[in-house]
């Protein structure tokens, strides 16, 4: 299975509720937090949410 890392690189400070949702089921709370997830259809909905407030890099 493919896995990506996750870091939230601005704050979600003024978002929508929604985003602020998203970015916290990831584990994600403050800008530098970072998580590696296994990557998968869920995800990938996921990160389309916050897709302008996080950079995804792939794990080796």
């Amino acid at each position: 299975m493919e896995q990506v890392k996750i870091t939230l690189v601005k704050s979600l400070i003024g978002r929508a509720k929604k985003q602020i949702l998203t970015a916290k089921s990831l584990g994600l709370s403050k800008p530098g937090d970072s998580t590696v997830a296994n990557k998968d259809a869920v995800l990938e909905g996921k990160i389309n949410v916050i897709i302008h407030l996080i950079t995804v890099d792939e794990v080796k």
